[in-house]
């Protein structure tokens, strides 16, 4: 199973990361960064984001963090 598993984990995170960097460079281009990650507690989790004349702390549910990267991760996995 390892022979299998392991390259479909690497590609995958080979590709999860160039993705990301993508991302991080289309908003670094508008001038948006993201500054902390602080964990309020069990279920919520807050997100400075810093542009270009605000800085702005959006509150997450981690249950939904968790949801929408299982979502991402699937369609990944079955391109």
């Amino acid at each position: 199973m390892k022979k299998v598993f392991v390259p479909l984990m690497d590609s995958l995170l080979k590709e999860l990361r160039q993705e990301y960097f993508e991302l991080k460079r289309q908003l670094s281009q508008q001038r948006i960064r993201v500054v902390g990650w602080t964990t309020i507690d069990e279920y919520f989790s807050d997100v400075q984001i810093a542009t270009a004349g605000d800085d702005v702390v959006l509150r997450y549910a981690n249950q939904a963090l968790k949801m929408q990267v299982e979502k991402l991760l699937i369609i990944h996995v079955n391109r």
